[in-house]
Formats: structure tokens, C-alpha cells, sequence
């Protein structure tokens, strides 16, 4: 019997959100002895090659932008290098699976900045569970002398730089491939890691080090790669959802390779954020159908 379009999609999120916390516990396990830049910049060394042949062979490799859009991808790219490098150096700190936790307040503080500052328009619900979402992220981090630490901090900055890179990226024109906004902000991150990688000096990998780098640089490709597949099957309302197994897989990840689990706290607002996740995607699909059908939202 064959696969819906929809389960097809699911299954494809299922695994690009696998394939991309393997690539954080992977880079989190190599960073315990490689200094940060120099695991950043040879894992995009890595990564760079099948990005241009992926967006080579879909058809999608273009390098060269007329001024205007040339400076919104220049904008996404720093975003983009922000927020890795904030990303990976709380993770040396932080447990996998708190830090995935706070990554997922990801799609409200998109769905707040766009209303703040392109001019969507959120209703009183959506807001309402941003609102329980956020607070579900103070739960995680637990701003005081016990909970909180300057590894929070940076989790929650690189969640901020994630939203000015999706800001950017909505503000492109639909004509500008996808592989190529890719490449360039693989390619910024990567020569920045490389001009900042003498700072800490370079460390001769093992062999497992190394397969640890390759590991995570496929592991990030076949994430992108089926990221669009995901886009080219389903219906994306059913399939957003799907992006928040992220977490389990963050929980199962960390416990089997570090030993860690996230207390009853963490879980507590990590049930609050992904809830407020779904039901916003929900309600924005539900007011999505009703402006189309010409029904107030």
C-alpha cells in the first residue's frame, strides 16, 4: 500500500530533525577535545562540497545576486554565523536536550518578530500561547542564582539570530533558489571559523575525531536534503508539527552518549513550548483557510 503524501512528509521531517540533532551530538562530542572553530571550520570544509552538488544537480546553484537581494543574503549569512557559532559554543556547556528545548520557541519568536516587525497579523490566541511558550522557556533556563548560567544566555541569542535569518530569508524574492542562500551561508560560516580558528590554536584529530566531523557533516547535508523534501510533499500544516520530534531525539540522544536527561522542570517547559508551538502553526493554518475562503480571521 502506498504512502500518503502527508506520511511521506512526516516521515521525511521524522528524519531530517534526527539527522540534525546526530549532527549536534556528534559536534558536541568532538568539541570536548577540538577547539570550537576548528571543529566549525572542518565540518564546513565537509559540507560545503555536496551543498554545490546538491544545488547543482536540482538546478537551484546561483552565486551571483543583483545588488538589493545580494544585501539581504549578506544579512541572512552574518545571522546565519552568529547564531551557529552561539548555538555550538552554548552546546559544549549545555546538555543536548535543554538547549534543543529552547530551540524550539523558535517558530513563536518568528511568528512575534514577524508580527512586530513585517506587519503579520496575530490574533489574541496566537499571542496568548507565544506568551505561555516564552514562559515555558524561563521555566527551562530558570533565570536566578541556581538555574540560570551565561550558557542560557547564548542559546537564547542564537535563537535570536535564527529569527533575524528567517526574517531576512521571508524577505527574499521567490526567484532566489533556496540551495543557493544555502551554500552562501555555509560558505560565511565556514571562512569565518577558518580567519578565527588561529585564535585557539589547531589540534591534530584522532581518527575518531574525525569520523565524529563526518559523521556530523553528512548527517547536516541529509538534513538539508530532506528539509526539502519536506517542502516538495504533504500538506505543510500537518507536517510542521512534525519538526518538534527534534526534542525526543535530542532526549534520547543526550542520555544515550553523555548520560544526561533533563529534569522534571525542563520537561515542564519544554511541554509548554511545544505545545505552543502546535497549536500556533495550528491556528495560523486555520486563519490561513478562512482568509482564503474570504471569512474573517
Amino acid at each position: 500500500m502506498p504512502l500518503s503524501d502527508n506520511l511521506r512528509g512526516a516521515i521525511y521531517m521524522n528524519v531530517a530533525m534526527a539527522a540534525f540533532t546526530l549532527n549536534d551530538t556528534a559536534m558536541k562530542a568532538v568539541m570536548q577535545h577540538l577547539p570550537l572553530w576548528q571543529a566549525i571550520a572542518l565540518r564546513g570544509m565537509l559540507t560545503l562540497g555536496p551543498l554545490l552538488l546538491i544545488g547543482h544537480l536540482t538546478g537551484g546553484l546561483r552565486l551571483r545576486f543583483p545588488p538589493g537581494v545580494g544585501r539581504i543574503v549578506g544579512l541572512r549569512s552574518v545571522a546565519e554565523v552568529a547564531s551557529t557559532l552561539l548555538f555550538l559554543a552554548a552546546l559544549i556547556h549545555m546538555p543536548l536536550a535543554n538547549l534543543s528545548a529552547i530551540l524550539q520557541s523558535l517558530p513563536l519568536a518568528v511568528t512575534l518578530a514577524a508580527a512586530l516587525f513585517l506587519g503579520e497579523r496575530v490574533g489574541w490566541r496566537r499571542l496568548s500561547a507565544i506568551l505561555v511558550g516564552f514562559l515555558g522557556v524561563l521555566i527551562i533556563i530558570r533565570p536566578g542564582p541556581e538555574g540560570f548560567d551565561h550558557w542560557s544566555l547564548m542559546g537564547l541569542a542564537s535563537v535570536a539570530c535564527v529569527v533575524v535569518r528567517d526574517l531576512t530569508t521571508r524577505s527574499l524574492p521567490r526567484d532566489v533558489p533556496s540551495a543557493s542562500v544555502a551554500v552562501m551561508g555555509s560558505a560565511a560560516v565556514t571562512a569565518t571559523a577558518l580567519v578565527l580558528s588561529p585564535l585557539s590554536g589547531w589540534v591534530m584529530p584522532t581518527v575518531a575525531e574525525m569520523g565524529l566531523i563526518v559523521m556530523a557533516a553528512g548527517c547536516l547535508v541529509a538534513g538539508y536534503m530532506f528539509v526539502i523534501m519536506v517542502m516538495r510533499v504533504g500538506d505543510i500544516g500537518f507536517v510542521a508539527p512534525f519538526r518538534y520530534t527534534a526534542l525526543l531525539w535530542a532526549i534520547v540522544l543526550g542520555w544515550l552518549a553523555f548520560g544526561t536527561l533533563p529534569d522534571g522542570l525542563t520537561l515542564l517547559g519544554a511541554g509548554l513550548v511545544v505545545g505552543s508551538g502546535i497549536f500556533t502553526l495550528w491556528r495560523e493554518r486555520k486563519v490561513k483557510v478562512r482568509v482564503a475562503t474570504g471569512d474573517a480571521p
